[in-house]
């Protein structure tokens, strides 16, 4: 965590301007730390569903919840007068409020899954238990098949001359 300040979410939710959440662990945001936020804290979990985030609790503590942007819900807080915002209704960010995972990215995902699977099976006894880079041919098809795919790809463009190694 070098150049952050690690501390205690009791402590952190005191001080703190942006909370992301990333552990998949049940409330790691609680009743307790969202009673103490600051004014416009942002608040938004990218671990595990919405398990993260207490939003039971934040909705109990609220006077009032205001939808300021799809996607976008600011709680002001009863006793604190505290607005905070939280993103995406407390589901995984990078789903709910973003592109998350298209098609277009998936596919690629699933091939490099595949075709690494390919290698492991091609490459059985020769490989050292371990972790393993895949190597750039691999990836170098991958990206390759993907242009090929794709409807605006340049028939002439040769993925294999513009690579840096």
């Amino acid at each position: 965590m070098d150049g952050f300040r690690v501390m205690p979410m009791s402590e952190a939710a005191k001080i703190g301007d942006i909370f992301v959440t990333v552990t998949g662990n049940r409330h790691v945001i609680d009743e307790q730390h969202f009673a103490v936020m600051k004014d416009g804290a942002i608040v938004c979990n990218s671990g595990h569903f919405d398990l993260e985030l207490n939003l039971v609790a934040l909705r109990e503590l609220s006077e009032e919840v205001a939808e300021l942007r799809p996607f976008v819900q600011e709680y002001r807080v009863k006793q604190s007068g505290s607005e905070l915002i939280v993103l995406g209704e407390g589901r995984l960010i990078n789903l709910a409020a973003a592109e998350g995972h298209p098609a277009s990215v998936m596919d690629m995902s699933f091939a490099n899954q595949a075709l690494s699977v390919e290698f492991l099976l091609k490459n059985q006894g020769k490989l050292a238990p371990g972790v393993h880079t895949l190597p750039v041919e691999v990836d170098t098809e991958i990206a390759s098949l993907k242009l090929k795919s794709s409807w605006h790809f340049n028939r002439h463009f040769d993925i294999k001359s513009r690579l840096i190694y």
